[in-house]
């Protein structure tokens, strides 16, 4: 069989990667040198703590397995298990990480509620004041700045793999095929679109233009070296109103009796904190939802972030080194961790993980390469 994957970020990479595994030919397409969006955007978390029940949480669990495998095999990708520790404040927030550490699945997603001495044996780096952490031995990370480009490496070591980077895919001509913008048609068994973002142009002619994916915007940043180990990824409790793992009676108890701030509710912020490779920290997150987004990135959620950072390791954070703003497309239908549509004969557009993508992307190719028989 052959395989053409149209897009190089991180789903249409383990879509790649899959189709090699299990014997095919695979030619990868990309209308940049290498992809540029969200796959690189983002904080490199296998973030299965905060998943939803049901088919959410097992493909987070199922990603979790095999982004470990892959990391065997891939050292460059930077794969590492080091878990996480959402930090809480007062009795509202600890109610909700006690509903979490008593969920019927908390041994499946490795949550246990620890002590500020606890937390801190595990991440001596958090010297602020808090009231406990709820811990998830699950949650990993890998380096989204060159995760792609050493998956890739590892890729192109397989004769059976092609790569064909700056060619933007313009037409489905006949059964199996596209045309790209150099007017080279690329015929497969199977063609599989993850454009990711780019919901536009051949992705509305394919799809049509009720698509039920929205695209999300974000602002981040990365520090210079912290100087010391920060062991685990850290949250704050305004990750217990994003994810839906927290939904319950205490979450409505903090979000009537303790709201977030102005500035955090404006930009639906959370803390989300993770150590890169060199040392610094990206830190993030906001979340515009309305069009036209934004073209500027604005100062406000940067020094909000900060501050919560700061709290939570009792010291002012390293010099801010970038910054950047990321865009992704999340599908509108909360029970399905994809959007999945087969938009002509052959043809399979998968795209609209939300903020899932860089966790889940390996098991929602080995979903797809099981439901296309490869």
């Amino acid at each position: 069989m052959r395989v053409i994957v149209v897009g190089a970020g991180v789903v249409g990479t383990l879509h790649a990667w899959q189709a090699l595994e299990r014997g095919h030919e695979v030619v990868q397409i990309e209308r940049e040198a290498e992809a540029r969006g969200a796959s690189l955007r983002n904080f490199g978390l296998v973030w299965v703590s905060g998943r939803a029940d049901g088919g959410e949480l097992s493909a987070a669990l199922r990603a979790r397995q095999l982004w470990e495998g892959i990391g065997e095999r891939v050292p460059a990708l930077g794969f590492r298990a080091n878990g996480s520790l959402t930090v809480v404040r007062g009795g509202l927030e600890r109610a909700v990480a006690e509903y979490a550490a008593a969920r019927g699945d908390a041994d499946a997603r490795g949550f246990e509620l620890l002590t500020p001495g606890e937390a801190r044996a595990l991440n001596p780096a958090l010297r602020g004041e808090f009231d406990a952490a709820l811990y998830c031995a699950r949650d990993a990370a890998v380096e989204p700045r060159t995760a792609q480009r050493a998956l890739r490496a590892e890729l192109s070591r397989n004769p059976r793999y092609t790569f064909l980077p700056g060619r933007e895919v313009r037409a489905v001509v006949g059964e199996h095929a596209v045309r790209d913008d150099h007017g080279d048609v690329h015929t497969g068994d199977a063609v599989v679109l993850c454009t990711g973002a780019w919901l536009g142009g051949l992705v509305r002619e394919l799809a049509g233009p009720e698509l039920p994916v929205r695209r999300v915007r974000l602002q981040m940043m990365q520090t210079a070296p912290l100087g010391e180990p920060l062991t685990t990824s850290v949250a704050d409790a305004d990750s217990f109103r994003y994810y839906p793992a927290y939904a319950s009676p205490a979450l409505d108890a903090l979000n009537s009796r303790q709201p977030q701030p102005d500035r955090a509710a404006e930009h639906r912020m959370q803390l989300l904190m993770v150590q890169r490779a060199d040392g610094g920290l990206t830190v993030g997150d906001t979340h515009e939802y309305e069009h036209p987004f934004s073209f500027d990135t604005v100062e406000d959620p940067y020094e909000h972030l900060a501050g919560v950072a700061e709290s939570l390791l009792g010291r002012p954070l390293p010099a801010i080194r970038r910054r950047w703003a990321g865009v992704y497309a999340q599908c509108l239908d909360t029970s399905r961790v994809v959007h999945r549509q087969q938009v002509r004969d052959g043809v399979w557009l998968v795209t609209g993980p939300g903020g899932r993508g860089m966790t889940c992307a390996p098991a929602i190719a080995e979903t797809t390469a099981d439901q296309l028989g490869w």
